[in-house]
């Protein structure tokens, strides 16, 4: 089942659930994967293919991540929480995530294969471990750990 007929399954059973929060998040994922593939229609492509879906989804749960840190920031644990709610239904629909080990595991076998060896090589590990861990792990957690092993 494609992700799109997923959030439409999930939609129809929040409605079902009377699910309010469930509802919205799904909607709003849903919202902005037909923007996307409208936006790709221009440029001549038909579908989503599921590297733009979850590009699309971290893109989301990035979102709700920083919005999060906002309100704590703002002493508004209200609107926090609810952030965090929709962030755990956006991460229902992504990949797996891998442990901290497997992690490591990863991003030191990428810096022994480019043979970085100081900060100045951050942009090139970055690029692989990007590329290799979308939607496995979250981009700060793996900027932060490639910064720490170069330095």
């Amino acid at each position: 089942m494609s992700l799109k007929d997923q959030i439409g399954e999930d939609i129809k059973s929040a409605m079902k659930a009377k699910d309010k929060i469930r509802l919205e998040t799904v909607r709003s994922i849903k919202k902005v994967l037909l923007e996307k593939e409208v936006e790709l229609r221009g440029k001549g492509k038909d579908i989503l293919t599921t590297e733009d879906e979850i590009e699309i989804l971290v893109q989301q749960a990035k979102q709700r991540r920083d919005s999060i840190e906002q309100y704590l920031q703002a002493n508004r644990a209200d609107l926090a929480d609810k952030e965090k709610a929709e962030l755990e239904i956006i991460e229902t629909y992504l990949p797996a995530q891998i442990s901290d080990e497997e992690l490591d595991s990863i991003i030191t076998n990428i810096i022994t294969k480019l043979e970085a060896k100081t900060a100045k090589d951050l942009g090139k590990v970055m690029r692989v471990a990007m590329k290799e861990l979308k939607g496995k792990a979250d981009g700060k957690k793996i900027q932060d750990l490639v910064k720490f092993k170069l330095s």
